[in-house]
């Protein structure tokens, strides 16, 4: 992610997985794993670059951008990943949704 705290993409098309998420109260270890993710995502072959907030209300959306489904794939099937995921299930999440979307076109200001 840049300083802006927007991803530099290349130009389409390439995929995002878009994570939708409301958490748990507390912590618990959240905030620790969520920066190991983001550094081993961005250590991942096909990793273009990460955006994400999390509003007032708790509602979090997080797009990481990625060459193709394949890269995707692999990301999903990381060890320390899947452990994540696991976790996010019991301990962190309320609810989330996944969404994998292919980006056709790109524009900014």
């Amino acid at each position: 992610m840049s300083e802006s705290g927007f991803a530099s993409t290349p130009q389409p098309p390439y995929y995002a997985v878009i994570f939708t998420s409301t958490r748990t109260d507390g912590d618990s270890g959240y905030a620790g794993m969520a920066q190991r993710m983001a550094e081993l995502a961005a250590q991942q072959p096909g990793y273009l670059g990460v955006e994400s907030t999390r509003g007032a209300e708790g509602l979090g959306i997080t797009v990481s951008y990625w060459r193709d489904l394949d890269a995707i794939s692999a990301w999903k099937a990381v060890a320390e990943h899947r452990i994540a995921q696991e976790t996010g299930k019991r301990r962190w999440y309320e609810h989330f949704e996944v969404r994998i979307a292919r980006v056709e076109r790109a524009y900014s200001k």
